[in-house]
């Protein structure tokens, strides 16, 4: 079954159910403790595009494989024990000779605290010159890919902004997946970290604006649809505080004006009372069945806050292809990228029972 607002290729006919391509860095998390004060870290993989093909490996069950390219050294097949444990396939990744102290290339890492009360959740990313971002389009047959059966691809705005190539690769992929039928998800997720030494916003804008020609479901939040697409949500404060969905609903709207290969549009809704307690909900709207909007969760208890954006895209893309309509899909993205954000890592440790649960209106009563 799939979402009237989606064809999704049956799964008997595919050797996939998610492919994804982006970077998958390795996380060091000083746990309850700072960065700058941490003596022992705990170790991760994640990324905002493998994020969401692992949560619907291991969370919702679907077959799933990672796109991706590693310097071949200690570091790098630590990153791949990582992805087996999250059981994605890992044929499709390329790896890259490794000249011994990271002068022509490396693999990422990411050094994030999770914040709590005042004191926001940080990030320091160290991935320049990795292997993902000197990749070439050519790097990858998509055809043979795509050409396998693949029922979804997803990839967003963390790879497209690694370097000039890898906006090539993005385009030369998301082209290959639309010929072979695939959806196409695309998730902005901007990072002006990312964007400021190669022209900040406006070259977001121009290389996401070019991507976008080629996605089925759009997601993202306020700010990402702002920097990378420059629609201007307006009569909302910079925390969200007042969650104006009013706002929300006009500017999908004229997305979907804009851009007409869009099917779905999607965007979470944050509002940030402080690093552990947030407000939380998601809209979509789809051709066919219109705006729809989650179960707002006010004042959410927050673990570790990375990776919800990305559960909620596994969620929805899971919901699209698996059940019966758009609102139960934006339940389902909501509810997941709740969890998630209950546990440690980017990645999440739900299962699809608690997700189906919480979906429906479940409790944190103890299961015993």
């Amino acid at each position: 079954m799939s979402s009237p607002s989606l064809t999704v290729r049956p799964a008997a006919e595919c050797r996939y159910d998610v492919v994804a391509l982006g970077e998958v860095m390795l996380r060091l998390d000083p746990g309850d403790r700072r960065i700058r004060t941490a003596r022992t870290f705990d170790v991760w993989e994640g990324g905002g595009e493998y994020n969401v093909a692992r949560g619907l490996r291991r969370c919702f069950g679907l077959r799933g494989a990672i796109v991706t390219a590693l310097a071949d050294n200690e570091v790098g097949r630590l990153v791949e024990d990582l992805m087996l444990t999250g059981g994605l396939d890992t044929s499709w990744v390329r790896w890259r000779e490794y000249d011994g102290i990271g002068r022509s290339v490396r693999n990422g890492l990411n050094f994030t605290e999770r914040g709590f009360g005042v004191r926001g959740a940080v990030g320091v990313s160290d991935r320049g010159n990795t292997a993902i971002a000197q990749m070439q389009p050519g790097d990858v047959d998509w055809d043979a890919l795509f050409g396998s059966g693949v029922r979804w691809f997803h990839t967003g705005g963390i790879f497209a902004a690694l370097s000039e190539s890898t906006a090539e690769v993005a385009e030369a992929a998301m082209s290959a997946a639309r010929r072979h039928g695939t959806i196409v998800s695309y998730d902005l997720n901007y990072r002006p970290s990312l964007w400021k030494g190669i022209g900040g916003v406006e070259r977001a804008r121009e290389v996401n604006r070019r991507l976008a020609r080629h996605v089925d479901v759009m997601i993202g939040n306020e700010e990402d649809f702002t920097a990378s697409l420059g629609f201007e949500v307006e009569g909302v404060d910079e925390n969200l505080t007042d969650l104006d969905t009013a706002a929300f609903r006009s500017m999908i709207k004229t997305a979907s004006e804009e851009y007409a290969n869009f099917q779905v549009i999607a965007t979470t809704l944050r509002g940030v009372r402080s690093a552990s307690r947030n407000d939380w909900g998601a809209i979509a709207w789809s051709r066919a069945e219109g705006f729809v909007e989650s179960t707002h969760r006010p004042d959410l208890e927050i673990f570790d806050r990375v990776g919800g954006g990305d559960s909620f895209a596994s969620g929805l893309a899971y919901g699209l292809m698996e059940l019966g309509s758009l609102q139960e899909a934006v339940e389902y993205g909501a509810a997941h990228g709740a969890l998630a954000m209950t546990t440690p890592g980017d990645t999440t440790m739900a299962t699809l029972a608690e997700v189906a649960k919480l979906a429906k209106g479940g409790s944190a009563r103890v299961q015993r």
